[in-house]
């Protein structure tokens, strides 16, 4: 046995060694945490890790780093072969393996896939080191530079190689399969036979040691995701989006006030997280100045395992270190209280993630945790007692809810003395707020226009909850969702509608099946599809056309929650308004700032409100001057947002509803050229 297998057989046995033994330490930190599974549905499983693992869909959502991407992942997988044969080289002196090593096309395919890789390489450090994007604030900047370096050296070190063997006549192949190793090894062919085989050695050694110390390195830090991807998209959530998962209680304690009260699954998130800051390019609470970077969680909650772990493994734990260590708090040290109170829930995070990690759902462990410590917000606190007590977070007498009825010219059912087809779930905003009566009686006149059979729950309706449980107040939803249930139960109706996103993803999503009379599972419908529905099949007669110019924002709990987007504007179109799409549209849809109890909590310092944020974007769009939204708590924070953003003279805010009666009636017009005679020294006749 040589002085040179010698070296490369221990060199290999001590990085694998150190790898495997780095994996297994990252493995015992997962066993400390809680269950999960089980896992079901392999065949999707599978096709995930096809589309998201293979074929990279979500990494082209960013096309540049994307295609760079997708390059040096297929490079490195389709080159591996290479790889081994180096190894092979230096353990068995002589060992080709024949066809990866040996035959002319294949052989060319390798040449032509490292040029890709080390193009994508180039990209990627340019991309880091030129352009900089905020995206990458916080990451480990450092460590994914040296990862692109070892590529780029690990590649060239390869063709320089190929081509001075090319040079010596020592190449299994023709120079003609291998350009590119032959272009690079040019520059040597000059120096003598024996020095180039000097320059060739180098080489190889280079290349296997960085191979074998980029081994050592992987479980250390975000490019761990290399070896967890596959497992973490295989076993990805594949509930509904909008399905939150019940609280972990472990020792007669409520949601995740340790790192260990997360369940094994979602450590595996934190190992896969590559600090890409996609999440938080697209976070509202991050762009607006809050304290919340969904990245930056991720990262905290990975380095607190970490620490945590190796502590709680310790022998006895009696050591000072981890005695400090043990005494952190998650909540409150590790990570501070307003950053989890930042967050909408709006899902942009776990949307764009380009391996399914999730934030959400960690973040409302937490907070369920905050709220068992009284340790949430003063005016959430308020709005849920509020809902504790009234079953509305205005504190409003239940007899109120439907006052709004008293103002039209028919009579509106009361379901539960009366069945009908279509049962409106009305929602607390659109049946307290004064600023919106207006708004949910033109509802209430287009449902009537369209000959819906439809009627209210009058008294017996109570806040659905979707927002209390993603504030983190778990047992005051089960108790909002069993007395909504219980009423539902008693009724008779077919299907369920409602204007409100939020509760229509809880009532789809979470609520247990068979919410009508004699345990009957209804549909449950957006108001915009049931108008798409009335206006396609005839039922809604329009009048005349609008004829405006428009833009329409995506809610996240319809879009994004539930992949409702075509409905609303197949209903503008149907109205004949031009609709110009925001640059953030449908699933990269800005949020409004309201989602996950927000609405009912102080907004703290910010640069800028999610809302004005949204609403200039909307101004800047030429010709566009009414803002289009299909939920009543975006109807609230966009017409604050507007006054607040000095743009009332630039932008009205109008709820579709609002537009569809006008097509129905012929009523005042909210903008465009079609309107009504205007005072030219009123203005726009948007606001008239």
């Amino acid at each position: 046995m040589t002085a040179k297998t010698i070296i490369v057989l221990l060199g290999f046995l001590a990085a694998f060694s150190l790898f495997a033994y780095r994996v297994y330490i990252r493995f015992r930190h997962m066993r400390l945490g809680q269950p999960a599974g089980p896992f079901d549905r392999w065949g999707a499983r599978l096709g995930s890790v096809l589309e998201f693992v293979a074929a990279q869909a979500r990494l082209f959502r960013y096309p540049g780093t994307g295609l760079a991407h997708f390059f040096i992942f297929w490079g490195f997988v389709l080159l591996f072969p290479t790889i081994l044969q180096a190894i092979l080289e230096g353990l068995v002196p002589g060992l080709v393996l024949p066809v990866v090593a040996t035959f002319g096309p294949v052989v060319l395919l390798q040449d032509l896939i490292a040029l890709t890789v080390i193009l994508g390489v180039l990209y990627g450090l340019y991309y880091r080191l030129i352009v900089r994007p905020e995206r990458y604030k916080g990451s480990h900047q450092f460590e994914g530079n040296l990862v692109l370096v070892f590529i780029f050296t690990i590649m060239v070190t390869l063709l320089c190689s190929n081509g001075i063997r090319q040079n010596l006549g020592a190449a299994r192949v023709a120079a003609g399969w291998q350009p590119v190793s032959a272009l690079l090894g040019k520059p040597f062919a000059g120096l003598s036979p024996h020095a180039q085989e000097i320059v060739e050695q180098v080489c190889w050694w280079v290349h296997l040691g960085v191979v074998l110390v980029f081994l050592t390195l992987l479980p250390l830090g975000k490019h761990f995701h290399v070896v967890t991807s596959i497992f973490n998209v295989l076993l990805r959530n594949l509930e509904p989006p909008g399905r939150l998962a019940p609280p972990v209680r472990v020792d007669g304690s409520e949601g995740a006030g340790r790192v260990e009260h997360f369940t094994w699954r979602q450590m595996l998130d934190w190992y896969s997280c590559s600090e890409c800051g996609r999440c938080q390019d697209v976070c509202p609470a991050y762009n607006s100045g809050a304290p919340l970077s969904p990245k930056l969680l991720i990262m905290g909650l990975r380095a607190h395992l970490l620490e945590r772990g190796n502590a709680l493994l310790a022998q006895n734990g009696q050591a000072a270190t981890q005695k400090a260590v043990l005494d952190k708090r998650l909540t409150g040290d590790v990570l501070p209280d307003d950053v989890l109170w930042a967050c909408t829930t709006c899902y942009a995070c776990d949307q764009e993630c380009p391996l399914f990690v999730e934030h959400v759902q960690p973040i409302v462990d937490m907070r369920r945790y905050l709220l068992t410590q009284q340790r949430g917000d003063q005016q959430l606190t308020a709005a849920l007692e509020s809902l504790r007590r009234y079953g509305n977070s205005f504190g409003k007498s239940d007899k109120q809810r439907a006052k709004w009825t008293t103002g039209l010219d028919f009579n509106v059912k009361d379901v539960r003395k009366q069945p009908a087809k279509t049962l409106w779930f009305v929602g607390d905003y659109a049946s307290y707020s004064p600023a919106l009566t207006e708004v949910t009686q033109a509802t209430a006149r287009v449902f009537q226009r369209a000959g819906l059979d439809f009627g209210v729950l009058y008294d017996a309706e109570r806040n659905a909850g979707n927002d209390v449980r993603r504030a983190g107040e778990e047992g005051l939803f089960e108790l909002l969702a069993q007395k909504n249930a219980a009423a539902l139960a008693k009724c008779q109706f077919e299907e369920i509608v409602t204007t409100d996103p939020h509760s229509y993803n809880t009532l789809k999503n979470e609520y247990p099946a068979g919410l009508g009379a004699a345990g009957v599972s209804p549909a449950i419908y957006h108001y915009s599809e049931v108008l798409d529905r009335a206006i396609q099949s005839g039922q809604l007669t329009l009048r005349r056309k609008l004829d405006y110019t428009v833009t329409y924002h995506d809610p996240c709990y319809l879009g994004r929650y539930n992949g409702v987007y075509e409905a609303p504007r197949r209903v503008l179109a149907a109205l004949g308004c031009r609709i110009i799409e925001m640059p953030r549209n449908r699933d990269r849809a800005l949020c409004c700032g309201a989602g996950g109890g927000r609405i009912w909590m102080d907004e703290g310092k910010v640069k800028e409100r999610p809302s004005e944020n949204r609403v200039r974007e909307a101004a800047g769009l030429p010709g566009v001057d009414c803002f289009v939204v299909a939920c009543p708590k975006d109807l609230t924070m966009y017409r604050d947002a507007v006054k607040t953003a000095g743009l009332e003279e630039r932008l009205i805010v109008k709820d579709l509803a609002e537009l569809v009666e006008e097509a129905c009636a012929g009523g005042p017009q909210p903008c465009g050229a079609n309107a009504l005679p205007v005072d030219t020294q009123a203005g726009s006749p948007c606001h008239t």
